[in-house]
């Protein structure tokens, strides 16, 4: 036997290496006042499983551009072959005895929306034109202006109706616009359309749909076209939210896709990109007008970097396009990042994005909300891509974005639908990261992203705590400054083995604000830590002279004897707080010095579960101590 052991223990030698995982510190910082969590982030362009949690949907894609509410035709453009067809309505299960029915494409969308209690973005035409038939491909001899095609008006200049005649060779706007809040009322009601969006892409409509807008789109006209169809909604609807310019991506947001009139419109002005020009325009028309002609900076965003692959791509599967996948996200938000791409390379002028953006907001249109209406980092249906789509949730909690869509670009997409579960319904009952924003930090933002929110209504801390390094476990020290105690806490955890989001073991092991965890390789972490409706205790955690709380036997059963000290004149008492912060009982009256003992009884005297309970030595004004008991039974 100890030759065996012996020659065990070689082999183990010769055959291991023992390693230990590495140690990130983490710190949040929970105050009285925290920057409200946008909850439009959470939403997207399509479905996917329809149990994630969504807040927003957004009707929007290429196929926007060309459709016809009066008949629900629509053109695919170059996406395929320029066909005119019937595609959104049986995209939208909608019958053929009904696909004729005016603006239904956009009803059944909504009322979708209204059953999920979601926001509503609903695309506007703005190219020009739109399909005038269900007829199947148009020709190049048959661009616009041709018998295949209705011209788009922005205004009807007369009356409105609720069935719009489809023989007068036009499409209106602001009719459009009236028969959706005729059916739903405006968009400060409780079922009305809330956001419209300017068209899509606009600066690629020459190759999208070339037989719409064949030329390339000019600056100027983008914006004539921006702030007529914007006054036109806002006519019909004062409340509408408009979004624009619905920005395709980084070439759009510099120079307007290489528009003609980009350096004529830029010459001699401040404007650093075409984002600036384009705010600057539209708050000279709100100032020219007396109306607020656009609400949020709308802009599209598919990342360029890449691995062995452009990561976007669905062939973006090694080894490499996954670790270039989950640190992308960093150009949103970190300025020491460069990411291999030619954005990378040529771009740091504009880099981070979104501390970028909202500069030329607060520059040129403050008050502007900022939009990504679509995204993707690919990878959706690996780890790598919910760790990207996870991370991307905290950037935008954090920077305070207002609206946010994911766009699917490869199916299944299991993995993007359980990173936001993680957020939004990580317990298969709804349950959500909180509300209130809290500042936090990582000591490893290469290996590491944490994002910490808090609600007051539960008396939650949430963290969302992601291992980027998809191989190697880590070790999470975490020190939360918080008035509140910590008395217990809940995980729940996605790995890359399964897109299943796992609950794992309560958490109850507290030193003081701190605690220790495991973050496994490739992993995203939803911690839920409840606290004690307790405030004012000490922030550096020490205890006012002549006070003391001891209790014993701890865990206990049947009965706690907790002995205390106070100051006479203190008017102090102990209160029981549960681990949902719920008061259960409370001692007044106390000695100088002296004991209670707690029998597992709330206020009525009927006999509590068993948990974590904390008692709490305070006063009207002041907590002095707390000390955590177990009831065992």
């Amino acid at each position: 036997m100890a030759n065996r052991i012996a020659s065990f223990c070689a082999l183990l030698m010769a055959t291991s290496v023992i390693t230990f995982a590495q140690q990130v510190d983490f710190t949040i910082t929970v105050t009285d006042s925290l920057q409200p969590i946008s909850p439009l982030i959470y939403g997207t362009n399509q479905l996917l499983s329809g149990n994630e949690g969504w807040t927003a949907r957004r009707q929007g894609g290429n196929r926007m551009t060309g459709y016809n509410w009066e008949n629900n035709a629509s053109n695919a453009g170059n996406d395929y072959y320029h066909q005119s067809d019937n595609y959104l309505v049986d995209a939208s299960g909608i019958s053929q005895s009904n696909a004729n029915v005016p603006g239904i494409v956009t009803t059944t969308f909504h009322d979708q929306s209204i059953t999920l209690g979601t926001y509503s973005l609903v695309t506007l035409q703005m190219a020009g034109y739109v399909s005038k038939d269900k007829s199947g491909i148009v020709s190049q001899a048959e661009t616009a202006p041709s018998p295949r095609w209705t011209e788009v008006k922005f205004e009807k200049g007369s009356a409105f109706s609720l069935k719009p005649d489809t023989s007068d060779n036009y499409v209106y706007m602001d009719e459009y616009v009236n028969f959706l809040v005729n059916k739903y009322g405006s968009a400060n009601t409780t079922t009305g359309i809330r956001g419209y969006s300017l068209d899509n892409e606009t600066s690629l409509w020459p190759s999208t749909h070339p037989r719409i807008h064949p030329s390339a789109t000019t600056c100027k006209e983008i914006i004539q076209r921006s702030i007529a169809l914007s006054r036109a909604v806002k006519k019909v609807d004062p409340a509408a939210e408009i979004f624009g310019p619905a920005a395709y991506g980084f070439a759009e947001y510099t120079g307007y896709q290489g528009a003609p009139d980009w350096d004529s419109v830029s010459k001699g002005q401040t404007y650093t990109w075409f984002i600036d020009y384009y705010l600057d325009k539209m708050k000279q028309a709100e100032v020219a007008g007396g109306k607020r002609l656009m609400d949020v900076l709308d802009v599209h965003w598919y990342p360029e970097a890449i691995g062995d692959h452009r990561i976007t791509d669905n062939t973006a599967t090694t080894q490499g396009d996954k670790l270039a996948r989950v640190q992308a996200p960093r150009t949103l938000w970190d300025g020491t990042y460069t990411e291999n791409s030619w954005i990378g390379q040529y771009g740091k002028a504009h880099l981070p994005l979104i501390p970028n953006l909202l500069k030329s907001i607060n520059q040129y249109y403050p008050g502007t909300k900022l939009a990504f209406t679509e995204f993707t980092y690919g990878g959706e249906d690996d780890i790598s891509g919910a760790i990207a789509i996870a991370d991307v949730l905290g950037i935008f909690a954090k920077y305070g974005v207002y609206f946010a869509s994911f766009w699917e670009v490869g199916s299944p997409s299991a993995f993007v639908s359980a990173a936001y579960k993680v957020y939004r319904n990580y317990d298969g009952s709804h349950s959500a990261f909180a509300d209130l924003y809290a500042p936090c930090q990582t000591s490893d933002s290469i290996n590491c992203s944490i994002y910490a929110s808090y609600k007051a209504a539960t008396n939650e801390i949430h963290l969302i705590v992601i291992n980027k390094n998809l191989t190697q476990s880590i070790t999470g020290n975490f020190n939360i400054s918080s008035r509140y105690a910590l008395v217990g806490g809940k995980v729940w955890r996605l790995l890359r083995y399964s897109s299943q989001v796992l609950s794992l073991d309560d958490i109850s092991d507290f030193t003081d604000h701190s605690f220790s965890y495991s973050l496994p390789g490739g992993s995203v972490t939803h911690f839920v830590l409840q606290t004690a409706n307790t405030a004012n205790v000490p922030s550096d955690g020490s205890v006012p002279e002549g006070y003391y709380l001891r209790a014993f036997p701890n865990p206990f059963n049947p009965n706690c004897k907790i002995e205390y000290s106070v100051q006479d004149d203190s008017n102090s008492r102990i209160d029981i707080i549960s681990v949902t912060g719920e008061l259960v009982k409370s001692y007044h009256n106390l000695a100088h010095q002296g004991s209670i003992t707690w029998d597992a009884s709330n206020q009525t005297d009927q006999k509590v579960s068993s948990g974590w309970y904390v008692a709490v030595l305070r006063n009207e004004t002041t907590v002095f101590m707390r000390q955590k008991l177990m009831l065992l039974k």
